[in-house]
């Protein structure tokens, strides 16, 4: 009696291991299955977020409630390179063990030194370019930001074309070396981003686009995003220029971008940059936490 009560318990035990072990196959699986599916991820810019490169931007992106964070190379100035904590082993495991610890992901590096040094004549260019990259290949990330900025726009200085487009090429090489891309912002339309691409003839050097250049211009962003096509544009800044949250900017049908997305067949990181409120441009958690909530429930 007591041997069959002792292999009636032994069974009891096996099989709710089993079935114990099944449910967290299939929860992991089925955790799995969603992050596939997942066409759109909303993340957050380190530096907007008054946090670049600080561990703090962990704790700040998971309350704000973003699935990533685009982490900003660092600042530039005069230094011959860039004020990045990420070569260092030991900051960049720390880094990497809170990512982890908050469940984030890294969606892009950002070189947004850029906004305000010259792209074109900068010295030294290269050296930054190689920095950027080596942080992507040690922190997983495929994708930076590269704005042409000021002394880059093209249409203020179209001189300065051939200097952008020669050093362009040669991030392209080092880019499709490290088997990673390199996203531009500039200040063509998208008529003219697909020439730029054209003459750089780099697979590896792609389109960053940001809503709020088109808006600012006055072109139509949705038939640019359609012209310029899935395969062009590698990351996308999901804002506008300050002044109001998303949910109340009445250019910006963000439906209406979503559905041309769609369309598109596009997938990828949204990332929001601005469209702080002008009353409260201060309160970072209060901004960038009604624009994520707003961009969620828009596209997830």
């Amino acid at each position: 009696m007591k041997k069959h009560l002792v292999q009636i318990l032994l069974i009891l035990v096996l099989g709710s291991t089993f079935f114990s072990a099944c449910n967290s196959k299939r929860s992991t699986d089925e955790k799995a299955q969603l992050e596939a599916e997942q066409q759109y991820k909303i993340a957050v810019c380190d530096w907007m977020i008054l946090k670049r490169q600080k561990l703090g931007v962990f704790e700040r992106t998971h309350e704000i409630g973003a699935d990533g964070i685009e982490l900003d190379m660092g600042g530039l100035g005069n230094r011959p390179t860039w004020d990045n904590k990420m070569l260092n082993p030991v900051e960049r495991k720390i880094f990497l063990d809170k990512l982890k610890e908050f469940d984030l992901e890294f969606s892009s590096v950002a070189m947004s030194g850029f906004y305000s040094q010259s792209f074109p004549t900068r010295d030294g260019v290269e050296r930054l370019l190689d920095d950027c990259i080596n942080t992507m290949n040690l922190i997983g990330v495929k994708v930076a930001f590269l704005p042409l900025g000021v002394e880059g726009d093209l249409i203020k200085y179209p001189e300065r074309r051939s200097a952008v487009v020669e050093r362009l090429k040669m991030a392209g090489k080092k880019a499709e070396a490290a088997g990673v891309i390199i996203g531009i912002e500039t200040s063509l339309d998208a008529k003219g981003e697909i020439e730029l691409l054209e003459e750089i003839d780099s697979p590896a050097i792609k389109i960053y686009y940001n809503f709020q250049n088109p808006l600012e211009a006055g072109r139509d962003l949705y038939s640019e995003l359609k012209l310029l096509g899935k395969d062009r544009i590698c990351q996308i800044h999901c804002t506008d220029t300050d002044g109001v949250w998303l949910e109340n900017n009445k250019r910006l049908d963000m439906n209406k971008v979503k559905q041309t997305l769609d369309e598109m067949q596009w997938s990828g990181w949204l990332v929001i940059e601005r469209s702080r409120d002008a009353s409260m441009v201060r309160n970072v958690v209060g901004n960038y936490g009604a624009n994520t909530k707003y961009l969620k429930a828009v596209f997830q």
